[in-house]
């Protein structure tokens, strides 16, 4: 695909991506459903009521009606639309920086459209052949107030609210000024939980912390939950879709961590996951212990998505699935990453014990991650160049899944271009530190080389 990456389209906000082109994806979209309704919502950027003006626009040109979510974590639009049968243009960039802005396309089924559907939508954009409405059978507009209150509900029906209240949790929240801070601060207080937070207010210039919820960005919540003597601390990203966790001394639960530790309390034997090609060893080891299939795809939601449903065809069980991001998907609830749930799932294991103990049995790899930006193909170009030779010079199989992955046994690296920025990623991780730097500062050598 040339526009769609692995979870939407995105740029920064008046450069790669402008009205102009949220436009065109709205009426191919809007095109290739064929659907009398379509949903269209936002995460907090100050650049998502523009986008949201012009993918309403598109909509209403090709005669399909409008309802408006206005600021909504992606998993309650997600939510809406499985419920109401109804499609959805999101704006959002997730965990991107502030200036970025994105959209995703979301089927009637509320699952991300897969890779056949967004290229038939592609064909229509870099095609522009849309079914434009004659004047008097334009879409008309409608305001939604509900779809965070209900979603809000849901998810209090759904988790074991009881459990979680005698506990006597308290919450340290930190949304990031993102979706969530207009969702996830009630939900916890309404399963019983004593919350404070920090970054609650929505904001799209983010002025607290960048939207990103890895440990460089949030040192404040790990002295919130010192300060507070908080039981648990919990970051969203953007648009709600991730939880990223920090345990009772306010110290930080890697992703990969809470990945393993949810996936042990919900795996059993015959079970199947599913991860990215970034996976950690942590989700091996659950695997190999509990006797479940690990199946691995390319990184990106979009990818996840898809072989669930194909495991699931195949008749497969798949309690849980994801990476090591924060993003975690729960399929038998529904099928997208919730950070709010994720983040009340982790809570129903601390009724037990201390975060620090949850976390415990998946502490000993240690993970590196470098990024380097390019800002041209031909940077790309040599970059790639330098890694495929990197890899087939190197004393390990290549997995060419996604990127190159190189499995030594005792660690491993992965090096591949991102799905949503003018970025190459390096991933490495071993059980001795050293070693897992040792292996991405060679990847990352090579590639500096080369670019």
């Amino acid at each position: 695909m040339k526009l769609f990456g692995s979870s939407g389209t995105r740029g920064v906000a008046g450069e790669q991506l402008t009205p102009e082109f949220v436009l065109r994806v709205a009426k191919a979209a809007g095109t290739v459903w064929d659907e009398d309704r379509v949903v269209v919502a936002r995460d907090t950027r100050t650049t998502g009521e523009m986008f949201t003006n012009a993918a309403a626009s598109g909509l209403a040109s090709v005669g399909v009606d409008v309802d408006r979510l206005g600021v909504s974590p992606t998993p309650a639009v997600v939510r809406y639309c499985d419920v109401e049968n109804v499609p959805a243009v999101l704006i959002t960039a997730s965990h991107n920086p502030p200036e970025y802005n994105g959209v995703k396309l979301v089927g009637a089924d509320g699952v991300e459209l897969p890779v056949p559907r967004l290229e038939r939508v592609e064909e229509h954009i870099l095609a522009e052949t849309f079914d434009v409405a004659e004047w008097d059978e334009v879409g008309e507009t409608r305001r939604v107030e509900s779809a965070n209150r209900d979603y809000v509900d849901e998810m209090l029906a759904t988790v074991d609210r009881e459990k979680i209240a005698d506990a006597n949790l308290t919450v340290a929240l930190d949304p990031g000024h993102g979706a969530g801070a207009l969702t996830s601060p009630d939900f916890y207080r309404e399963l019983g939980c004593d919350v404070v937070t920090l970054n609650a207010q929505p904001d799209g210039h983010f002025p607290g912390r960048e939207p990103e919820p890895v440990r460089k960005n949030l040192g404040d919540l790990g002295r919130l939950v010192r300060a507070t003597d908080a039981d648990v601390g919990i970051a969203h990203d953007g648009d709600a879709d991730r939880a990223i966790f920090f345990d009772e001394h306010g110290e930080y639960i890697q992703g990969d961590t809470s990945l393993a530790a949810l996936a042990a309390a919900h795996l059993d034997e015959g079970d199947t996951t599913v991860a990215a090609v970034n996976v950690s060893q942590r989700l091996v080891d659950v695997c190999d212990d509990v006797g479940a299939t690990l199946e691995l795809t390319p990184i990106g939601s979009t990818n996840i998505i898809t072989r669930i449903r194909e495991l699931w065809a195949e008749g497969a069980t798949v309690p849980v699935a994801g990476e090591g991001n924060g993003g975690i998907f729960f399929p038998d609830y529904r099928l997208v990453r919730d950070g709010a749930f994720i983040g009340a799932k982790f809570l129903e294991l601390l009724a037990d014990r201390p975060a620090s103990e949850v976390a415990a049995p998946y502490t000993d790899y240690h993970n590196v991650r470098v990024n380097l930006t390019y800002e041209t193909e031909a940077e790309l170009d040599a970059m790639l160049g330098a890694a495929e030779e990197y890899a087939r010079s190197a004393d390990a199989e290549p997995n060419t899944k996604d990127g190159y992955r190189l499995d030594y046994g005792d660690a491993w690296v992965l090096v591949r271009p991102s799905g949503t920025e003018p970025k190459v990623r390096i991933y490495a991780e071993a059980r001795d530190e050293s070693r897992a730097q040792d292996l991405a500062d060679g990847v990352r050598e090579a590639l500096e080389a080369a670019r």
